[in-house]
């Protein structure tokens, strides 16, 4: 499979930040958790939502950003009531082997490993630093592989495309938000896949804020195949009324 490298702008460091996800009708559905550690010229990204309902979404993506980006494993686990079919998906990239355990809508647990071809420039868990990496320039574009779980491991493509400038709102402050937007293309294995993830997967719309430094600010869409649109942003801490 075809993938673009993306050349390391600017270097992912340590970080700890707050995420929110929200649903369409503008419910908080979710606190998030976002770190990043580095130990050499290894970088683990971790993202956690934890949902009102007890639900759990884990991600984590072990990564080196010497002159691209190159992921090294992966591993996204889903689990509650938020979601139908739970999921645990591995990947490791030295083997290319892949795992995915996962339950059935009949509540039977289904395991599959698979050894596939990774490429090189696989995107799982990367999606938010490439954003932040790519070039500026409208119309710009990226091809890269993905593994989804349907729940057998298959490699899709993602298409993501600088679609231009959105205002946006810091704290009263007008800013300029660069939009992209995401999508899957199933390519050969569509007539498999789409009776499972849907037959047109709806694109995903990514916002990053510039200037010295490039940060994520939003992302639109599912957290799994067929699920509901969710609205992922940046939140802050607040403080019960009355503390000082």
């Amino acid at each position: 499979m075809h993938a673009d490298p993306v050349p390391v702008r600017q270097a992912s460091g340590a970080i700890h930040g707050f995420l929110e996800m929200r649903s369409e009708d503008g419910r908080v559905v979710a606190s998030g958790d976002v770190t990043r550690v580095v130990r050499g010229d290894r970088i683990t990204s971790r993202t956690v939502f934890r949902f009102r309902d007890g639900s759990v979404d884990d991600e984590t993506t072990v990564f080196s950003q010497r002159r691209t980006f190159q992921l090294i494993s992966y591993r996204h686990i889903q689990k509650g009531a938020s979601f139908p079919q739970p999921m645990d998906l591995a990947i490791d990239m030295k083997s290319g082997q892949v795992t995915v355990h996962s339950t059935g809508k009949d509540g039977k647990a289904e395991d599959k490993i698979e050894h596939l071809d990774l490429p090189a420039d696989l995107a799982n868990g990367l999606v938010p630093m490439l954003v932040e990496n790519m070039h500026p320039d409208s119309g710009a574009t990226i091809t890269v592989g993905m593994v989804v779980a349907t729940p057998k491991p298959r490699l899709v493509k993602l298409e993501i495309t600088n679609v231009g400038e959105d205002k946006c709102l810091v704290a009263g402050s007008a800013r300029k938000a660069i939009h992209y937007e995401i999508k899957i293309d199933l390519g050969g294995v569509a007539g498999v896949v789409a009776p499972i993830i849907g037959k047109a997967p709806p694109r995903i719309q990514i916002w990053t804020i510039g200037g010295t430094v490039t940060t994520f600010a939003r992302e639109y869409g599912p957290l799994y195949a067929e699920g509901p649109m969710m609205t992922i942003q940046l939140a802050s801490p607040t403080w019960p009324s009355g503390a000082k």
